[in-house]
């Protein structure tokens, strides 16, 4: 992050604390500055003196905050809101059940006047404020009350898959559960990156209108990543919106992509929340009936595995993070599993140690895989399942060792981005098995290391530091209690089984 963008967080964040003796949690300050952000450059893009865009269609929003004070501040702050919100494309994205959360309007007028109001964001290129809003989004991830951590993706990561599957200026690019936007941007980071000379202004144009989108399940979450992509010069504030809001699993994709990016919701039972009489409720598993599954079941992650399958081109690819339990459930989680090696190509694994993700308890993977159209001879389209094993021996924590884009270098070489697979080669992180193998394993089961030994048994020179011994402690109770929280909830009268048997529809 450019000295520039750090100084515009620095000087956005430190107001942070001031407002969190109002109550202000961390993500309604991140979604106040997003409304006003949005509403500050669309003033200056009205008045610039060339090439004048009026994107609130006449309302000059950001001079009526100015000019207002008290009592009056909150009630044209709260019109404005509930204007913008019954907007369409994505204004009414970034706008939508839109709330202000600063109820003292000094703290507001200064936020409005100095903090935001002495920048010129139209004129700040896309790489100050883009970087500013994404540190922003990044911090509030680490906001453990807030529970906002579930949709921020570690960017570390991220650029890692994205770099291994080198997106193109010809892809059309899809995240089924885009959280802040986070592969989106990478993607478009990336093709800007590598293809700057090749990109002519159609392809520019197509990718900045269209060629990428996403899907999120909540309205919050979704304004931050429509407003974190029109930071990064991914569609226009007066444009369709291309984030779309609503469950990605409950009907099969109107669009395709030849590149699905994704990192699915933690937890495995989809179930929703039934208000009856007296303001009784309870909880209802979710099950999914479609017929281009394979199967029905209420587990979350093998839906959206199935899913991403589905919102594939032929001919198309994905990287997709699942949790441990995607690689060796049994009952649908088999069938789903036989299918995925028979009708892709599902050629690499890498295995992710715990304590990189701030939603805790997650033991996660990347699985990549192609998909192709049947083969002739009906044979699996699988022939080897490359491992990696990034787990073994890797001791990460949110604060004290964080995870670096570095430390992924040698997986990124070892995937060998861009070259035939016959060209990789094994070592002790790098293992392939054979499909004959895979398929004669018990419930096909896919959790699979490669040849790692663990130097803290070996060697009491390696013994884990005490502080981090005691975080993956921390770490395993956590998942085993959401564990036990997911069997009770299964146990309870009349809540059905958390796996439904196997129903093959195609």
């Amino acid at each position: 992050m450019s000295v520039d963008a750090q100084a515009l967080v620095n000087k956005l964040w430190g107001y942070c604390n001031v407002l969190r003796d109002d109550g202000v949690s961390v993500l309604d300050y991140v979604e106040q500055l997003t409304y006003l952000l949005f509403l500050k450059m669309a003033h200056e893009q009205k008045n610039r003196r060339f090439n004048q865009v009026d994107i609130l269609d006449g309302l000059d929003a950001w001079q009526i905050l100015l000019d207002a004070e008290g009592q009056e501040l909150e009630d044209r702050y709260s019109e404005i809101l509930s204007v913008l919100g019954r907007s369409g494309g994505t204004l009414g994205r970034i706008f939508q059940k839109a709330q202000n959360r600063i109820q003292d309007p000094a703290k507001l007028k200064r936020l409005i006047r100095e903090l935001i109001g002495k920048e010129n964001w139209s004129g700040t290129g896309v790489d100050i404020k883009g970087d500013a809003y994404e540190e922003l989004l990044a911090k509030s991830s680490e906001d453990v009350k807030s529970g906002a951590g579930q949709y921020f993706t570690p960017r570390e990561l991220i650029r890692a898959v994205v770099d291994c599957v080198q997106p193109a200026p010809t892809d059309t690019i899809m995240d089924p559960a885009c959280g802040t936007g986070g592969f989106l941007l990478n993607a478009f980071e990336y093709i800007q990156q590598h293809y700057e000379m090749g990109l002519t202004p159609e392809l520019r144009e197509r990718l900045s209108t269209g060629a990428i989108w996403g899907n999120e399940l909540v309205d919050g979450t979704a304004r931050l990543a429509a407003m974190n992509l029109v930071l990064h010069g991914i569609g226009q504030p007066n444009g369709e919106s291309l984030i779309e809001v609503g469950d990605a699993l409950a009907k099969p994709p109107v669009r395709h992509a030849s590149l699905v990016l994704a990192n699915p919701p933690f937890g495995k039972k989809s179930s929703i929340m039934i208000i009856g009489e007296g303001d009784e409720f309870e909880r209802k598993d979710l099950t999914y009936h479609r017929r281009d599954f394979w199967v029905t079941t209420t587990n979350k992650q093998l839906n959206f595995v199935q899913h991403i399958y589905t919102l594939l081109q032929t001919g198309g690819r994905a990287a997709v993070v699942v949790p441990d339990n995607v690689l060796f459930e049994g009952g649908v989680g088999e069938t789903i599993r036989r299918r995925l090696l028979q009708q892709c190509d599902v050629h690499t694994l890498l295995r992710l140690p715990p304590g990189i993700f701030y939603a805790g308890g997650v033991k996660a993977n990347v699985l990549f895989f192609e998909k192709l159209p049947p083969r002739a001879d009906g044979e699996a389209h699988t022939r080897e399942l490359w491992v990696y094993d990034f787990r073994t021996n890797q001791h990460f924590t949110l604060k004290q060792n964080r995870l670096s884009r570095e430390a992924l270098d040698d997986f990124v070489t070892a995937y060998a981005p861009g070259k035939d697979r016959s060209e990789r080669t094994e070592t002790d992180a790098f293992k392939a098995y054979d499909i004959e193998y895979l398929l004669s394993r018990e419930m096909v089961n896919l959790d699979l290391f490669a040849n790692l030994k663990d130097k803290s048994v070996e060697d009491a020179d390696d013994l884990i530091e005490p502080h981090v011994l005691a975080q993956e402690i921390a770490v395993e109770l956590e998942a085993a209690l959401s564990e036990l929280i997911n069997l009770t909830e299964a146990l309870r009268p009349g809540v059905a089984p958390t796996e439904d048997a196997p129903q093959v529809t195609s």
